[in-house]
């Protein structure tokens, strides 16, 4: 496996699907002489992280706000979006009435339990090895491989990551996932947004210029807020972005297959060692906290 220096971005340009008929993404038959080189090191720095498109079914938006943007400190998801069937935005509403009256509801990343696709994009940092027949792709202390150029099996086993097989189309690398568990915490976003084991995400990721990453760039200020830390971007950068478009269905759980927005940038070259230690005792509420245990293996 080789580390590449390049860019990698995701395109603005696809719709999201006008129905449920979405089948799943198949091997080409042929390989390109030459692939987009997306490797390397990016960051966006923003909290949640997903940005909502400007029109069309997408992403939950934050109802608390705080200058102007999605409160981070008050997780109250937008529980009236049509993409969500009813019993789905009664979940979120509840998960939004306990942010605002101060409780840290258990999640994923908050319990250190693997964090589902698309939740996985909270974090801020995404180191991408890319190799010929396999993908890694690695957010702080989770990891997510993926296969170049395959199938997903007939009967796909669920991981939590899931089963996750990628292409090349032109400029753009297509990676389809299916097949993700669901823990105690499960999750795909941030305001408790449910999932099931019919979750299906394609992923689109392409390099452009800052021109074309500017609409993206622009949602994510408009609703998400800035992180910080050792990865902050530099604010007069106009180099390459890696933007991800990615496209959610799941018949269980949406009215609608729906869409958004990653866009990330260059910035410090210095990953990182990140741990979320299983420590079972809240000292908030004094009492145990449940951690990931299995009685056999799930493989």
């Amino acid at each position: 496996m080789r580390l590449r220096g390049n860019v990698l971005v995701l395109a603005l340009a696809f719709a999201a699907p006008a129905a449920w008929g979405q089948t799943l993404v198949k091997a080409p038959t042929e390989t390109p002489a030459s692939n987009p080189d997306l490797s390397g090191i990016w960051w966006h720095p923003f909290l949640p992280g997903m940005e909502p498109l400007a029109s069309g079914p997408t992403a939950l938006r934050n109802l608390s706000r705080r200058n102007g943007v999605g409160n981070y400190d008050q997780l109250v998801g937008d529980y009236t979006n049509p993409i969500l069937q009813p019993w789905a935005a009664e979940v979120v509403r509840k998960f939004g009435e306990l942010s605002k009256a101060g409780v840290t509801y258990p999640s994923p990343a908050n319990q250190c339990w693997p964090e589902p696709l698309p939740y996985i994009y909270k974090n801020t940092g995404l180191l991408l090895l890319q190799g010929q027949h396999e993908l890694t792709l690695l957010y702080n202390h989770e990891i997510r491989k993926v296969r170049v150029n395959a199938s997903h099996p007939a009967t796909v086993t669920p991981s939590w990551h899931g089963d996750s097989v990628g292409h090349y189309e032109g400029d753009t690398l297509v990676i389809d996932t299916v097949g993700q568990k669901r823990g105690p915490f499960a999750m795909l976003d941030l305001y408790g947004t449910p999932y099931s084991d019919k979750l299906h995400v394609v992923e689109r990721y392409r390099v452009i210029g800052y021109e074309e990453a500017k609409d993206g760039l622009e949602r994510n200020a408009k609703e998400n807020q800035k992180a910080g830390g050792a990865q902050e971007l530099d604010p007069n950068y106009r180099g390459k972005h890696l933007q991800v478009f990615f496209t959610v269905e799941d018949p269980n759980v949406f009215t609608t297959p729906w869409s958004a927005t990653i866009t990330y940038a260059r910035g410090s070259n210095e990953w990182r060692e990140s741990v979320c230690a299983e420590n079972p005792h809240d000292y908030l509420t004094h009492r145990d906290v449940e951690v990931p245990t299995a009685a056999t293996p799930d493989f």
